[in-house]
């Protein structure tokens, strides 16, 4: 599941002009910067609850190549510790359900302002793509 939230956060990322990050439909909603300041809030946040670590995050968005560097930190420091032996602190149900499914509902946000914005994502068949663990 982290591993789907990387790749369609890097679909819905790449080749974003940097005046995408600050695009807002109107005073109510976020801008793309602020819905991938969140993303990796849960992203971190996960990987603290998950050690038994209760954290409630609300991180201001960095510049927009920053913030997607934090995107990807903050997952790969949560498939790190995925991978090590270190028990989990709750069901991993319990984080699909909440943080990873909210991950990824945002990241269709952002995907949903890039053709809003006119700067739609790149077509990319889902289905058959590989999509391993992030490495970087």
């Amino acid at each position: 599941m982290v591993a789907t939230v990387v790749f369609r956060g890097r679909v819905a990322v790449e080749s974003a002009p940097p005046e995408f990050a600050h695009f807002r439909i109107n005073e109510s909603t976020r801008t793309p910067a602020e819905i991938l300041a969140h993303i990796g809030d849960l992203l971190a946040g996960t990987h603290l609850l998950l050690r038994g670590e209760f954290a409630t995050l609300a991180s201001e968005p960095l510049e927009w190549a920053d913030e997607i560097a934090r995107f990807f930190t903050a997952a790969e420091q949560l498939v790190a510790f995925l991978a090590s032996e270190e028990p989990l602190a709750y069901p991993v149900e319990k984080f699909v359900q909440g943080p990873i499914g909210d991950a990824l509902t945002h990241v269709g946000q952002i995907v949903m302002l890039r053709r809003v914005f006119g700067a739609p994502v790149r077509s990319v068949p889902y289905f058959t793509a590989e999509i391993d663990l992030p490495t970087y």
